[in-house]
């Protein structure tokens, strides 16, 4: 596996491989991989000849008071899993490479960027999607694979790679859970034993929406209050949101929808985890 640490080589090594007629994938990530990642790069390679993993902790989407520095970064563990996994290229670049000094262009995604996650996290999506938009030039892929766990980000990117002709597929990939639902995240290595245990309430929300949906309930606010019920009584759980709305634009549910998405968040302490799924009238679990 290659270790490419200049933007320029990054994309050298991926012209390379589309001149020899290879199909190209990439998969963003910030690091600390864990098994909801190398998912992720698995489908990569059901989909393309050529993958390569950027690994960077974007300081450009944490706020002022967020978790940038305390972030997981486990470089070396990461590159042995992604060797072991088959990736030819791994990407590492550094700030200074992706923000060189002067650095001063945006990308923003107007609308879907505003509410939920950002607007509890002002910037956020401007430097998501400001990175991802330098990532997919830097290496200019055929398709890029994003978990469903980051559903808003997943429709924004969507959105900026339609927007700004950026000739790639986006490609969604389902969450990926521990075994007692907790959708993997980076961030669960910070969870003490009960806030781990708190933690499950974000999977049962979700649950508890399907089965209202399941047992005929239809309106937004029945099924947003289906998951409050779980959220609210849970000790050590402070709710952000838990609302349902519709999968394609976030808007509220117009009547006779045929598929919703439910996403919650919530703070245990000084972390904070998302979820989500999306489903049917009668209550099914569906891709994004």
């Amino acid at each position: 596996m290659k270790e490419l640490h200049r933007a320029s080589d990054a994309q050298d090594w991926a012209f390379e491989q589309r001149r020899a007629g290879r199909r190209v994938a990439l998969v963003p990530t910030m690091g600390a991989l864990h098994e909801g990642h190398l998912s992720l790069v698995r489908r990569a390679r059901e989909l393309a000849d050529a993958v390569a993993v950027s690994i960077f902790v974007n300081p450009k989407q944490f706020g002022p008071n967020e978790d940038y520095h305390r972030y997981p970064r486990t470089m070396a563990e990461d590159l042995a899993r992604l060797e072991a996994e088959g990736a030819e290229a791994a990407f590492l670049p550094d700030a200074d490479e992706m923000y060189p000094e002067g650095f001063r262009t945006w990308v923003s995604v107007e609308g879907l960027s505003d509410a939920l996650e950002g607007a509890i996290r002002p910037g956020h999506f401007r430097g998501v999607t400001t990175i991802v938009a330098k990532l997919l030039h830097v290496v200019p892929a055929h398709v890029a694979v994003f978990g469903q766990k980051d559903f808003q980000q997943l429709l924004i990117i969507r959105q900026m790679a339609h927007d700004l002709n950026i000739p790639v597929t986006i490609e969604a990939h389902p969450i990926v859970r521990e075994a007692d639902g907790l959708a993997m995240s980076s961030r669960n290595r910070y969870l003490d034993e009960a806030q781990r245990q708190s933690a499950l309430s974000l999977s049962r929300a979700l649950a508890a929406v399907r089965a209202a949906a399941a047992d005929g309930a239809d309106q937004q606010d029945d099924l947003e209050g289906a998951a409050w019920g779980v959220l609210d009584p849970e000790p050590g759980v402070v709710p952000d949101y838990a609302v349902v709305l519709d999968p394609d634009t976030l808007s509220p549910l117009s009547e006779g929808w045929s598929r919703a998405v439910c996403l919650v968040a919530g703070r245990l302490g000084a972390t904070r985890l998302i979820d989500n799924c999306v489903f049917s009238r009668a209550g099914e679990e569906l891709p994004a």
